[in-house]
């Protein structure tokens, strides 16, 4: 039997913060090592620029975000890893898309409609400060799921639109064209934890409410002290499934340790223990990591290498690919 082909882009936007690794990197990276998929994990950098015009912030972020995958043991033998921008196939088969898909469809994605909702409810015109780039991102999107045929994209739930806009794109390109394109199914994991921040809201970059995945033991010590508690003195019971400290830590512990965890807070742990005990738990889990990351960070040209070997490994699956949507639709050498 095949193996099922899984994709998963990762957003170089930011640098990496403890929801990446707990929401995304971990559980990408376990799945990986599965015999029966054949991984596909991708830096998307063409992404990153709908939300950041700034050159050096892009570099730096794609940087940071592929030594932080192969820091965490991302194995670039038995997967493929490697950067969007260096598979020119993906553009054009974006743009081949582009001539198919309906505009209608893009109407209706979610961070398209946002964006308007916003601009009419400041009395902006509606597509004030919107992009092609933006209005377009769900084809990008598609043709870097489909430009490798992938059966499965793990995803948000924020992002189950786009995998199905994906299908829908490839449906009306074979219904026209032949049968060229698998189509792919969104893959949503319930069990992964959404990790909240330091101020109890969803841990994001664009809340500015984060905890760095690899700053110094002692930036970690100083991020943890920062998460919102309540005003209860040690001694008195405190609500386990209503605090941010809790919930990181059980994102990081085993069964056994969240119990008695959970048991010293009705106990009435005091807030600075309760801290104390989550910073060791975390940095136990993240220090053998986070040398591994400085020392590909002070040596990016093995992280390129990584990266282009990933793309050439690549390079006769994209282009058989691009060879066939060519033919099929008309563009073709004479004969």
């Amino acid at each position: 039997m095949s193996a099922t082909r899984v994709l998963t882009g990762i957003t170089t936007t930011g640098s990496p913060h403890l929801g990446n690794y707990v929401g995304a990197i971990r559980p990408a990276i376990a799945a990986s090592r599965d015999a029966s998929v054949e991984a596909y994990l991708f830096l998307a950098d063409y992404h990153a620029l709908i939300k950041n015009q700034n050159p050096e912030e892009v570099a730096q972020s794609s940087r940071e975000i592929a030594a932080t995958w192969l820091a965490l043991g991302l194995d670039p033998e038995s997967t493929f890893f490697y950067r969007q921008s260096d598979i020119p196939e993906i553009t054009e088969l974006s743009w081949v898309l582009t001539c198919s898909a309906a505009k209608g469809l893009m109407n209706r994605a979610h961070a398209y409609k946002a964006v308007v909702q916003a601009n009419e409810a400041s009395g902006e015109d509606p597509d004030f400060g919107v992009t092609m780039g933006l209005f377009s991102y769900p084809i990008l999107m598609a043709a870097d799921i489909l430009i490798f045929n992938a059966h499965q994209v793990p995803v948000g739930r924020d992002q189950i639109q786009h995998v199905e806009m994906a299908r829908d794109i490839a449906q009306r390109f074979n219904h026209h064209y032949g049968e060229i394109f698998t189509l792919p199914e969104a893959v949503v994991d319930d069990d992964v934890a959404v990790l909240q921040g330091l101020d109890g809201r969803k841990m994001s970059k664009s809340y500015g409410n984060t905890i760095p995945l690899f700053g110094t033991p002692k930036q970690l010590q100083k991020s943890i002290n920062k998460i919102k508690t309540n005003l209860l003195e040690p001694g008195e019971p405190k609500d386990a499934d209503d605090s941010t400290v809790f919930q990181v830590w059980c994102a990081f512990a085993n069964d056994a340790e969240r119990e008695s965890m959970r048991q010293a807070f009705a106990d009435g742990i005091a807030w600075g223990e309760a801290k104390k005990q989550l910073f060791e738990r975390v940095n136990d889990e993240l220090a053998p990591a986070r040398g591994q990351y400085e020392a590909l960070m002070a040596n990016p040209g093995e992280v390129e290498a990584v990266l282009q070997q990933g793309a050439q490994k690549l390079k006769p699956k994209s282009e058989a690919l691009l060879e066939q949507v060519r033919h099929a639709v008309g563009l073709r050498a004479y004969h």
